[in-house]
């Protein structure tokens, strides 16, 4: 009863087919997603933790199952993004097609339009993969709070409210309180009084790790709204290479295996409509090795946006930057995309954990679909 409803509503039909499907392939690749944060988190200009070290370091903090921090923020990020990227993708050349005889796009409309659909896919999908990344990092993070936070805390509940999370340094702070009680004043209570601006600790402490700013409500209370969109240039640069990559590579293949099977019809097919539709393993096959070529020219930025987004900024830091108009360091290159020049030598880190990821999970999710739709039509 249920497969006769999607047949009468087509379009409950392939939504649930593509929820299916993306749910499948973000649970299967989901491990080695963790892994390859981890690389691309743990490396530094002095240490660079390798694969081995970060499986063992997970194992000894949260266990494998660690291995499956933030699969839900996984899968509502792919349910949003890449229907964007896929709605998008078919809107576009639907335009292109428009008027022509046969059904099909050329190789530059379809990295054209793959451009234009990952940096749709970035603007829904960067809130949801910041959540991700920091619930992955806190599966590898085993960190314990100092005592002394709790005093001051406890002592200075304005701080606790506006800066939730904040550890501030106490030898710092008691140095700082020694030379100012040393000024005459007639303020008995000066020194109680001073603890009651936080922003009297900065510079005197350190912001809170990512591991622990990973609810969405201490994020934005902490870092503010904006704050959920961070890692958003290198993440449209990242999902505009991948998405022009992944559909020319896609459009080739498919169009050279219509080629292929053509040579076998006779009389040979005026237009690719009268070749039919190939079978769900080769276009599966067809949509994994494109995932893993788009991988390949996207992964630096996909470095820069997972670095950038393990950082923890508080409101008034940020309000500070934008009322001094600081330039960014770097080239233009870096400037646009939203690098760090100090990641200049780690942006590879993890490349084949995303190449096979990428080619793994585009194989599972086209394949998974594509069955699923032919069961339920």
């Amino acid at each position: 009863m249920g497969v006769n409803l999607f047949r009468e509503n087509a379009f409950a039909g392939h939504a649930v087919a593509g929820a299916g499907s993306v749910a499948v392939a973000a649970s299967l690749v989901h491990p080695l997603d963790t892994l390859k944060t981890l690389l691309q988190v743990g490396a530094g200009s002095s240490q660079q933790l390798g694969l081995p070290q970060v499986v063992e370091r997970v194992q000894r903090v949260s266990g494998l199952s660690g291995l499956y921090s933030g699969l839900g923020w996984s899968i509502l990020g792919n349910l949003f993004g890449l229907g964007a990227r896929f709605g998008a993708f078919e809107i576009l050349t639907a335009y292109y097609k428009d008027g022509r005889q046969d059904n099909y796009v050329h190789i530059p409309e379809a990295f054209l339009a793959g451009l234009a659909a990952g940096a749709t896919e970035a603007v829904i999908a960067t809130p949801f993969e910041l959540l991700k990344v920091r619930r992955q990092v806190s599966s590898a993070s085993n960190f314990k709070k100092q005592g002394s936070t709790g005093v001051i805390q406890e002592a200075s509940p304005v701080i606790s409210k506006l800066l939730p999370g904040y550890t501030p340094n106490v030898k710092a702070w008691n140095h700082t309180v020694g030379l100012l009680s040393t000024l005459p004043t007639t303020h008995g209570g000066m020194v109680g009084a001073l603890k009651q601006y936080p922003w009297m600790l900065t510079g005197s402490g350190r912001p809170p790790l990512s591991s622990e700013v990973k609810e969405p409500s201490k994020v934005v209370s902490f870092e503010g709204w904006s704050a959920l969109w961070r890692g958003l240039r290198p993440g449209i640069a990242q999902k505009c290479v991948f998405g022009g990559f992944f559909f020319s590579t896609w459009q080739l293949l498919h169009l050279a295996m219509l080629d292929w099977k053509a040579l076998d019809i006779n009389p040979p097919p005026s237009s690719y409509d009268e070749v039919g539709p190939l079978s769900p393993l080769a276009s599966s096959l067809a949509a994994g090795f494109s995932g893993m070529v788009a991988a390949a020219p996207s992964h630096l930025f996909d470095t820069a946006k997972t670095r950038s987004q393990c950082i923890v900024t508080p409101k008034y830091i940020t309000m500070e930057r934008k009322l001094l108009r600081l330039k960014p360091p770097g080239n233009l290159l870096e400037r646009v995309a939203g690098m760090s020049p100090a990641d200049r030598r780690i942006l590879f880190r993890g490349l084949r954990l995303q190449m096979l990821r990428s080619g793994f999970g585009s194989f599972a999710l086209v394949g998974s679909y594509l069955l699923s739709v032919d069961y339920l039509f």
